[in-house]
């Protein structure tokens, strides 16, 4: 009983800390953690979280690789549907496919989503990649905001009942590769780094105005940054000491220490 009081007690103290800062900065930084400690976390907290962002090393080259590497995603994923509405897995095409069939019910493929970027550099005689893919995966009609990627005009029309079609973005979505001089600014020196424009296009598609994203995977942090200027708020985690290091010095905030 008294262990169990405990516990309950540490759950109460951390919640109230990452909601004291999550109302003053939008962000909280968790310590570095396991993924699905970070998930188990955030489920015993209770929290109304919208989206779960997941992207993990992709079984090749950097991050290294495990022979059960579709049951350890899985098993993740299976764990972010008890915290969220809507996920997004990243993955090169090949990776991802093996989820497809293997997608935790009750949550369904809202669409294949294609980053595509054209400053591919290789040294590969033959194809060269070109593109990641991104799976959209949700509860059944969980909400979609199409309209937030409207012009002024189109919202009007669409207040008037006019707007038959809805134009939202489609499911190739074009940005750089974060290499060389390419979008230099945004560069933080993580390997796997994605665009801020790609990621705006997930947040915008699936949040509205302080809505609660997770990113246990966040790496160089850049669901935190989209979060915080597109006005959401964003619970970070990943379980590398440099990469929360990055976050750190990226985002300018301090993890908590729970």
């Amino acid at each position: 009983m008294m262990g169990t009081a405990l516990k309950k007690r540490s759950l109460e103290r951390n919640k109230s800390e990452i909601e004291l800062n999550l109302e003053d900065g939008q962000l909280v930084l968790l310590p570095p953690m396991d993924v699905l400690d970070s998930l188990g976390l955030i489920k015993k907290l209770g929290y109304n979280v919208t989206v779960v962002m997941l992207d993990p090393w992709f079984n090749k080259g950097i991050g290294g690789v495990r022979e059960d590497y579709v049951e350890y995603i899985v098993t993740i994923l299976s764990a972010a549907k008890d915290v969220a509405n809507h996920i997004y897995l990243w993955g090169f095409p090949e990776i991802v496919a093996r989820f497809i069939e293997r997608i935790p019910r009750p949550l369904e493929l809202v669409a294949w989503l294609t980053w595509y970027y054209k400053n591919s550099p290789s040294v590969i005689r033959g194809w060269r990649s070109s593109q990641m893919a991104c799976l959209h995966l949700s509860y059944p009609k969980a909400k979609l905001y199409p309209e937030h990627f409207l012009n002024e005009v189109q919202k009007e029309k669409l207040v008037q009942g006019k707007l038959r079609y809805i134009p939202g973005p489609t499911s190739v979505i074009e940005d750089s590769l974060l290499v060389g001089f390419v979008k230099r600014k945004e560069q933080t020196g993580h390997p796997s780094q994605k665009p801020i424009g790609v990621y705006e296009k997930l947040l915008l598609m699936t949040t509205k105005e302080g809505d609660l994203v997770i990113d246990p995977m966040a790496g160089s942090g850049t669901t935190g940054e989209v979060a915080r200027t597109l006005g959401r708020k964003a619970i970070l985690c990943d379980s590398s000491e440099e990469y929360t290091s990055m976050m750190e010095k990226r985002l300018n905030i301090d993890r908590l220490l729970l």
